[in-house]
């Protein structure tokens, strides 16, 4: 039976960057647009190189996984999860999953699945076809 788990180098460096992006940008940035606009934008670009990182699944599949926890967390904040179990006043809880709901976050997370697949499909299939990337 062929496993659909793996550790991919290349992506897994892709998810640090934007790891490493995402925490800058919530630490030193605090303007209307960057931190809650690209910030959201670039979470669910994190969220498709991890997956992508350690999974074979499609980059469909991975774009759907994403999406999916992406809207999940936004849903959550919107009936303010985060009091009812208790963690309202936790910073780390509140930076991880937010606390208020914006459908702006949500064009923000479509918006960036679009792009990530647009990139996978026309730049590093294009690219790097039948490379380690793949």
């Amino acid at each position: 039976m062929k496993t659909k788990f793996q550790v991919n180098q290349i992506y897994l460096l892709f998810t640090i960057t934007l790891f490493i992006l995402e925490i800058l940008i919530a630490i030193f940035v605090h303007d209307r647009f960057i931190r809650p606009f690209f910030g959201d934008f670039l979470v669910v670009i994190f969220m498709f190189y991890f997956f992508k990182s350690f999974t074979k699944l499609s980059d469909w599949n991975i774009a759907w996984i994403s999406l999916s926890i992406s809207y999940l967390v936004e849903i959550f904040q919107y009936f303010h999860i985060l009091r009812f179990l208790g963690f309202s006043h936790n910073k780390i809880a509140i930076i991880i999953a937010g606390n208020s709901f914006a459908w702006e976050d949500m064009v923000a997370y479509t918006l960036g699945i679009l792009a990530v697949l647009c990139f996978e499909m026309n730049f590093i299939q294009y690219y790097f076809p039948k490379t380690k990337l793949q």
